[in-house]
C-alpha cells in the first residue's frame, strides 16, 4: 500500500509552501486542527519528520525540503493529465436560456417547451417575467429566446406574432353574475376589480383603459397579487373579481367560476416570439412556437 496519495500531497504542499498552518488552512478550505493531524499522521506513515514546530515558526526539514519538488511534479502531472482528458471530451452543450411571460397561465406553454426538449435534447433554462423585463434580457443578451405578451414595447427586436388570448372574467362563484353565461364591461362597473400596475405591462396596460374609457368603465380597482394563485384566493373569497387571459381558465379553484366577456377580443393578449440575433436554434424555436402557441 502506498504512503502518499493526491490528498496527503496536497497538504503538504500547502503546508510546505505557506510555512503557516493557519494559512495553509485557509487556501485549503479547511480548519488547522484536522490539518496539523493530517501533516502528523502522513509523517508516521513515511517514518520521517517533515517539519519543526515552535510557537514561532514551522521550519521543513530536509525530508520536506526532498520531497516537495517530486510532489509538486506528480501534482502539476495529475492536472495535465485531467486537462488532456477535458480536451477530448465534447463540451456540453449549454441549455438554451428561454424566457415566458408571467401574464399566462403556465400551462399554455407546456406544448411548447416539451416540443423543444424533444426536438433539441435538453431542457431549456425558463425564466418567468413580466415581458418588458423579458425584453431587457434579451437585449442584454442574458436570454436566447421570448414569449412575450403583446402590447410589449420592444424596440428594434423582431417579433414573430403568435395567437392572441381573449380576456375572460373571473368571479366568485357564489355572485350573482356567476348565474349569466357572458357578461359584459358594463355590467362589472359597480364591482371590485384586480388590476395590474402599469408598471408590470406599460403598452398593453394603456391598450386596455383606452377600451374601458371608450365603454365608460370606470370601477374601482385594486392592487392585483403578483401570484395568480393568491389572486384566485382572494376572488373565491369574495372580494373582488378580475379580467385574466382565457388561458387561466384551466386553474380549477374551488370558488372561482370564469365567463366569457363580450369585450374580451378588444382587450385580448398577444403572444409574441423574440428570438436573439442569429441564434443557431432559430428555425426550430420560431417552427415550434408556430405550431404551438399559434
Amino acid at each position: 500500500m502506498r504512503k502518499l496519495d493526491t490528498h496527503a500531497l496536497q497538504m503538504f504542499v500547502a503546508v510546505a509552501e505557506c510555512l503557516n498552518f493557519r494559512q495553509a488552512a485557509e487556501r485549503l478550505h479547511m480548519t488547522q486542527p484536522p490539518l496539523s493531524r493530517a501533516v502528523r499522521q502522513l509523517e508516521e506513515r513515511l517514518g520521517v519528520k517533515l517539519f519543526e514546530r515552535d510557537t514561532q515558526r514551522v521550519t521543513p526539514t530536509a525530508a520536506a525540503t526532498a520531497l516537495l519538488p517530486r510532489a509538486l511534479r506528480i501534482l502539476a502531472l495529475l492536472d495535465e493529465a485531467e486537462l488532456a482528458l477535458r480536451t477530448l471530451k465534447p463540451a456540453a452543450p449549454r441549455p438554451l436560456r428561454l424566457g415566458l411571460t408571467r401574464s399566462m397561465e403556465a400551462d399554455l406553454f407546456r406544448g411548447f417547451t416539451e416540443a423543444l426538449s424533444a426536438q433539441t435534447g435538453a431542457a431549456p433554462d425558463i425564466v418567468v417575467d413580466d415581458s418588458p423585463r423579458l425584453v431587457a434580457r434579451l437585449r442584454a443578451r442574458r436570454l436566447d429566446a421570448a414569449v412575450i405578451a403583446l402590447p410589449t414595447k420592444t424596440f428594434d427586436l423582431q417579433v414573430q406574432v403568435l395567437g392572441s388570448q381573449p380576456m375572460l372574467v373571473a368571479l366568485p362563484s357564489r355572485h350573482p353574475l356567476a348565474r349569466r353565461r357572458a357578461l359584459s364591461l358594463a355590467d362589472l362597473r359597480d364591482q371590485p376589480v384586480y388590476w395590474f400596475e402599469r408598471a408590470r405591462q406599460p403598452a398593453f396596460f394603456d391598450h386596455c383603459h383606452a377600451v374601458f374609457r371608450e365603454h365608460g368603465f370606470a370601477p374601482v380597482f385594486l392592487r392585483e397579487p403578483a401570484d395568480h394563485h393568491v389572486l384566485l384566493s382572494e376572488i373565491a373569497a369574495g372580494n373582488g373579481i378580475a379580467l385574466l387571459p382565457a388561458s387561466f381558465a384551466v386553474i380549477a379553484r374551488a370558488g372561482v367560476a370564469y365567463r366569457k366577456l363580450a369585450e374580451g377580443g378588444r382587450l385580448a393578449t398577444g403572444l409574441g416570439l423574440i428570438v436573439a440575433d442569429g441564434h443557431a436554434a432559430a428555425g426550430t424555436l420560431r417552427r415550434l412556437a408556430a405550431a404551438t402557441l399559434g
